[in-house]
């Protein structure tokens, strides 16, 4: 059988010129993504973390979520970012502690909790069984820059945009909500396609769905 590609691999002449803009995002811009976390193998069912989601660093010991996000519309569609999560650093409690925050925010992001919200729907909708609840979870983002290990600027993901954000309802497609008052806040309003998680359902174990 004749292959009449084998030029295209040894002369470049007639290629086509790169398209598109790497210019990064402009710092503050805000975004839908769709979060995927790449796994890194490391497990500590102490903790919580199973499945081979989280990463551990040979060089300093700290556990983190290496994750990829894809930009989903908007001018800036199928942009990706990259950013880590942090869950343990030897250096002290800090960094899990901004983990988890950023986690929870996520949470509210996706799944329309307002950040005051302590109902226990509210409640219900910041737990998640494992880390495979956060593997393709849809939010806003907020598009930050910093320095990486050469010294470049590049985007970062560090802050998800929450309901009680002026341009969440626009942007996500709902309904804006008041912050409410009181212990209770506002009531929660889950995202479409949420359900609270069934306490009987099995642990989450092996690969990411995008890995498989």
């Amino acid at each position: 059988m004749t292959n009449n590609n084998n030029a295209s691999w040894n002369d470049f002449n007639d290629a086509e010129s790169q398209s598109g803009s790497f210019d990064l995002i402009p710092k503050g811009t805000i975004v839908p993504v769709r979060m995927t976390i790449r796994p890194g193998g490391y497990d500590d069912p102490a903790q919580g973390w199973t499945g081979g989601y989280a990463s551990e660093s040979f060089e300093t010991g700290s556990v983190y979520l290496s994750c990829e996000y894809v930009v989903l519309s908007g001018e800036y569609a199928k942009r990706k970012v990259w950013s880590l999560i942090g869950l343990h650093s030897r250096k002290g409690p800090t960094w899990g502690q901004m983990g988890r925050s950023y986690i929870r925010a996520v949470l509210n992001s996706a799944r329309n909790v307002h950040p005051k919200d302590n109902s226990p729907q509210a409640a219900a909708a910041r737990r998640i069984q494992g880390f495979a609840d956060l593997d393709g979870i849809e939010f806003l983002a907020r598009i930050d820059i910093e320095k990486d290990g050469r010294g470049d600027d590049r985007n970062v993901i560090h802050v998800a945009i929450e309901p009680d954000h002026p341009q969440y309802a626009k942007l996500m497609g709902v309904p804006t909500k008041a912050s409410g008052g009181g212990t209770s806040g506002a009531p929660a309003q889950v995202a479409p396609a949420y359900q609270a998680p069934d306490p009987q359902r099995a642990p989450v174990t092996g690969k990411p769905s995008w890995a498989q």
